[in-house]
């Protein structure tokens, strides 16, 4: 075994890429499993990161056997021994092709939200992937980056079989491999953990990476002359609530003059994919967010707790208080967004603070259950439901007829009530962000 997991894989590729520090460079990770690797390597040099999106083209009745790649600019890249032994047919291949093509659209739009990709005309790039197996994908990495006018192209990978790279590479300056096992067959037998990435966890690794590009460099002074709200953090809090501490994250951009408290629903927790990607989108629009735990471990063994509305709300009240004793927080106007049960909880600790709360978005909530309070609202509030989530569809329509602020409903096709279908959680950020940042900041003067 050579690596423990791909952030140890990361670590030591980023050692052998140390002279590259101080240099104009980009590092590109291959979603999924190359982004936890290139990350660790961007960390190092200090560079930015972004996704090189590439998908492998498989053999259709044995799609783990690449027969090619795909990658954004329009390239494509055929291994032509493995497409002639396999006998797939020109036009197999074009739909295979086509069908690659969308998601590569699909998920430029989700890993990047509506951030353009990284400018890399005339620098150095770095392409970084978890290992190598066929090659297929790297080359067709390496090859759009050369398309997008890199200056130098260096392909650098933590494992890949013995005798890989010795060659010169015309897609390549230089090729980087820690290792070169004989025996070769698969990537993840030389991982003690080669879990699979998910998509949430390649968006967490670019939020990262863009909150370390808004602070400070090393040795650029403490940022003394900023105001409070404007000091760029990103790390996780403990936030006193009575005589317990609640546990949350907190990614404050530089310069944002809003910051927006997820409330999340039953079951979930401050690691909600669902909300961490809604968090990422408003983080690139320059929007703070805090996500926490509205109940300890202990309180979410009791399901009464899950649906106690008013207790949620109680939580969520004292957390914002406790937001306005924090430096790089007190002078950010505050919204909410809730999810599920937490929506209730984020209309009802609205009602209860009044002007304090700017703003209100639900996603797939359940106002019905703050219906008591609805009539004291005065955040501007955005609901929205998932066309085919029926029952609550309703409920959201009913709750309207309840608040007396500034309302609009939402409806995202398509959606069921988690938005786990292709684009529609992506619908519900961009409405998120937008009603968010249609809003006036902090008056500077107050």
């Amino acid at each position: 075994m050579l690596f423990t997991d791909r952030v140890d894989a990361g670590r030591k590729l980023a050692e052998r890429l140390a002279p590259l520090a101080g240099e104009d460079v980009v590092v590109l990770g291959l979603p999924r499993g190359g982004l936890p690797v290139a990350a660790e390597v961007a960390d190092a040099l200090r560079a930015p990161l972004d996704v090189c999106l590439v998908r492998k083209l498989g053999v259709p009745f044995q799609p783990e056997l690449g027969m090619g790649a795909v990658a954004e600019e329009g390239v494509l890249v055929l291994n032509d021994h493995v497409v002639r032994a396999s006998g797939v047919s020109q036009a197999e291949l074009r739909e295979i092709e086509q069908r690659e093509r969308e998601v590569l659209e699909d998920r430029a739009r989700r890993y990047r939200g509506d951030r353009p990709p990284l400018e890399i005309g005339g620098r150095t790039v770095v392409v970084v992937d978890d290992g190598i197996a066929t090659g297929s994908t790297a080359r067709a990495a390496c090859r759009t980056v050369r398309n997008r006018g890199a200056a130098r192209v260096v392909l650098a990978v933590p494992v890949a079989p013995a005798g890989w790279g010795e060659q010169p590479d015309p897609d390549a300056d230089e090729v980087i491999c820690l290792n070169k096992p004989v025996g070769f067959m698969a990537v993840g037998q030389f991982y003690a953990d080669f879990s699979q990435t998910t998509d949430e966890e390649v968006v967490s690794c670019l939020d990262r990476a863009v909150a370390r590009e808004s602070e400070p460099s090393p040795g650029a002074g403490d940022g003394s002359t900023r105001s409070a709200g404007s000091v760029p953090t990103n790390r996780d809090i403990e936030l006193p609530v009575g005589t317990m501490r609640l546990r949350g994250h907190l990614i404050v951009p530089e310069g944002a003059g809003r910051i927006v408290v997820f409330a999340h629903g039953s079951g979930s927790s401050r690691h909600s994919p669902r909300n961490r990607f809604v968090a990422g989108t408003l983080n690139r629009a320059g929007l703070g967010t805090l996500l926490f735990d509205l109940l300890t471990e202990s309180e979410e063994h009791a399901q009464a707790n899950v649906f106690d509305i008013e207790l949620l709300a109680q939580r969520l009240i004292d957390v914002t208080r406790g937001l306005r004793e924090r430096p790089e927080t007190r002078a950010l106007a505050i919204d909410y967004f809730g999810a599920s049960t937490g929506a209730a909880a984020a209309l009802w600790a609205a009602a209860e603070l009044g002007d304090e709360v700017g703003a209100v978005v639900s996603r797939g909530g359940r106002p019905d259950l703050a219906e008591p309070r609805l009539p004291a609202v005065t955040a501007r509030t955005l609901l929205i439901v998932g066309g085919n989530d029926h029952v609550v569809l309703e409920l959201n329509n009913r709750a309207r007829t309840f608040l007396r602020c500034e309302n609009r409903l939402e409806v995202v096709p398509g959606a069921g009530h988690l938005f786990e279908e292709p684009g529609t959680l992506d619908a519900v950020a961009e409405l998120a962000r937008n009603w968010f940042v249609g809003r006036p900041g902090p008056d500077s003067n107050g």
